[in-house]
């Protein structure tokens, strides 16, 4: 019973550094750079001071067990970031990536109307995020009700001009994804 607790404890806080790191720094008294990095001390005591006691293990820990590969730490490991699902304006300093021919995208029923008429678009984040294969696409449609994976012809728009990058954790994310590069399922 006390493993389940901490493991709600360690999910808790996760979900603050990334609310922290992709949305408002603020809500732990930091600020990020340009390219969305945080100092891990001011990071760290800005989350404890917020509520979620945090230490550098306990980071560790999350950033290492992430299942979602969330965070990264800068090279001498003083500064931290998220890489990606920004909704602040930050440069992540992402490279162009050709995509595959095919990536997906998991959504709920629910937007299957809106997407039908606008094709996809990132909403409050800076990129649209799509998947490289339909159990992730599942896994994240289902987070916002019934899911629905989105087949994307990834080859097709960047053939067409449309630039691809490619997160450090896998996630694809492109700007915006028209109706006509979309094959919603049968």
């Amino acid at each position: 019973m006390a493993r389940a607790r901490d493991n709600s404890k360690l999910t808790r806080t996760s979900r603050f550094i990334a609310l922290v790191l992709r949305h408002k720094p603020q809500a732990a008294g930091i600020e990020v750079d340009e390219h969305g990095w945080a100092n891990v001390d001011e990071l760290i005591a800005g989350i404890s001071a917020a509520g979620h006691p945090l230490d550098r293990a306990t980071l560790d820990l999350i950033v290492a067990t992430d299942e979602k590969g969330r965070y990264s730490y800068s090279d001498d490991g003083k500064r931290i970031r998220a890489n990606q699902g920004h909704s602040i304006h930050v440069d992540v300093e992402l490279e162009e990536t050709m995509p595959p021919d095919t990536l997906f995208h998991g959504t709920a029923t629910r937007f299957l109307e809106s997407i039908d008429d606008k094709g996809l678009w990132p909403g409050n984040r800076l990129y649209v995020h799509l998947s490289s294969d339909e159990q992730t696409a599942t896994k994240v449609g289902s987070r916002h009700g019934v899911p629905v994976v989105l087949r994307v012809e990834a080859g097709r728009m960047a053939s067409d001009g449309f630039v691809f990058y490619r997160s450090a954790n896998g996630v694809w994310l492109t700007k915006f994804v028209p109706r006509e590069y979309l094959v919603f399922p049968d």
